[in-house]
């Protein structure tokens, strides 16, 4: 490269670096913003979840797929949608006051993750490192397991019709498990997200579990209501589309999060105590 064009390229270079660093910056700026609203404004989400699961519940429950003549008929669905909107609440809060202080948290004796090489810290010591904190690459994570808690639920009311002891056998099946499901899994993925703010030194394994129950899930709600039999071909197509889809999502988000849970620095640092060594 000639000295005239290294003149004119280094400047663009340089400019770019810093706009690079400024954008960084940036995001790094929101990113800290995002995790100080998770921790103080969790009754504020908590109404917009009500405000909009609601809603949908009663729009289920006075549309439903099989005949409700009374309040006896109507108490199964009803009970089931309350516990729908109660499961991520009360997975929130419950974990919420098991996890008050990160301080009585000890790290584990044995470690999963082992790829890398790494140098363990004090807790203090891992406190004061620019890399410790609920920030940056994290808040994307936690966002994710509170999206998957509203996707999840709203896939719930729009796929499956509210049904009671009048449906076929195949029908409370299918209602049973999806509601069961819906209201286990809420559960946990809150109580991840919960653990995950706390900096809790067991939250990674905690997902890793999570997503091993979610596939769990899937396959039992198949095979429930394969059992219940005579289901339509009209409802097992988008039955199995379903279940498909919620374990390629579990897939898909392991393998996107596995490597990072593994290897970042960040990670390492806040629910490991150890650097790059």
């Amino acid at each position: 490269m000639s000295d005239g064009m290294q003149r004119r390229i280094e400047p663009l270079i340089g400019r770019a670096k810093r706009a690079l660093a400024d954008y960084s910056s940036d995001l790094f700026s929101k990113s800290v913003a995002i995790s100080r609203f998770l921790e103080n404004g969790m009754v504020r989400l908590t109404l917009a979840w009500l405000a909009c699961t609601i809603p949908l519940a009663v729009w289920r429950l006075s549309n439903p797929a099989s005949a409700v003549h009374n309040w006896s008929d109507a108490a199964p669905i009803l009970i089931s949608y309350i516990l729908v909107l109660a499961a991520p609440i009360a997975g929130f809060f419950i974990a919420r006051d098991a996890f008050l202080s990160t301080e009585s948290q000890a790290q584990p004796s044995y470690r999963f993750a082992i790829i890398g090489r790494w140098r363990r810290l004090g807790s203090e010591t891992a406190k004061a490192n620019s890399s410790y904190g609920t920030v940056g690459f994290m808040v994307s994570l936690l966002i994710g397991l509170l999206l998957n808690v509203v996707f999840r639920t709203g896939e719930y009311f729009l796929a499956v019709p509210a049904m009671n002891g009048h449906a076929p056998e195949w029908g409370q099946a299918m209602f049973l498990m999806m509601t069961a499901d819906v209201v286990i899994m809420n559960f946990f993925y809150m109580a991840c997200f919960v653990m995950a703010l706390r900096k809790i030194p067991l939250f990674p394994r905690m997902l890793l579990f999570v997503w091993s129950v979610d596939i769990v899930m899937q396959l039992a709600v198949a095979n429930q209501i394969a059992l219940a039999g005579n289901v339509p071909s009209t409802v097992v197509e988008p039955l199995v589309t379903l279940l498909n889809g919620n374990i390629t999502k579990v897939l898909i988000s392991a393998g996107v999060w596995l490597p990072y849970l593994i290897l970042s620095e960040r990670v390492n640092v806040t629910y490991r105590h150890r650097t790059a060594a």
